[in-house]
């Protein structure tokens, strides 16, 4: 039983800034309540959370293929020096902020970690929950960062790699719960 009052159907706040409108690929999902405005392209079979805002009203925001955007991220650029762009198979872990960086295929980005401008997160890394990468930072493939500021800590070990491999996979099994059917 259930005694939680029926809620209308909300949906995400999608904007144009300067004539640019979002663009999402097939199969993307948009939480009801998460933003995202402006100068965005999504690929296929991505997901944007509850709460999360991508913001490409002052740099153009590129999203790969099956890139999970959780709970809270922030995603955004430096006005006329920065663009964002995250490839394929990325995670931005939950009220992640990441700017005007680029962050490599199959690279995960922890809870609460904040990635600045014109860093580079190689493929099949990861910055641990509540990391800062400092502006610039080049982190190389398979690297583990950790603290703050970020530094490496180690190169990510079998296990941890194929969990992470792993989890584009189940956020796209997560976002189809809630498709409507």
């Amino acid at each position: 039983m259930s005694d939680a009052p029926k809620q209308p159907h909300q949906q995400p706040v999608v904007l144009p800034v300067h004539g640019r409108t979002p663009s999402f690929g097939a199969g993307t999902w948009l939480a009801p309540n998460c933003t995202v405005v402006g100068d965005v392209t999504t690929g296929t079979d991505c997901s944007i959370w509850f709460g999360a805002v991508v913001r490409g009203d002052v740099c153009a925001i590129r999203i790969g293929h099956t890139v999970n955007v959780q709970d809270g991220a922030m995603l955004h650029g430096t006005f006329e020096k920065t663009h964002l762009e995250i490839h394929d198979h990325a995670s931005i872990g939950h009220n992640a902020v990441v700017h005007g960086c680029t962050v490599c295929k199959g690279a995960l980005i922890g809870m609460g970690a904040v990635v600045m401008d014109r860093a580079v997160v190689g493929a099949g890394a990861v910055v641990a929950a509540g990391a800062v990468v400092l502006e610039g930072t080049q982190i190389g493939p398979g690297e583990l960062w950790a603290g703050v500021p970020a530094k490496k800590v180690k190169d990510v070990d079998g296990t941890l790699a194929r969990h992470l491999a792993a989890t584009a996979e189940r956020y796209k099994e997560y976002a189809s719960w809630f498709a409507e059917k």
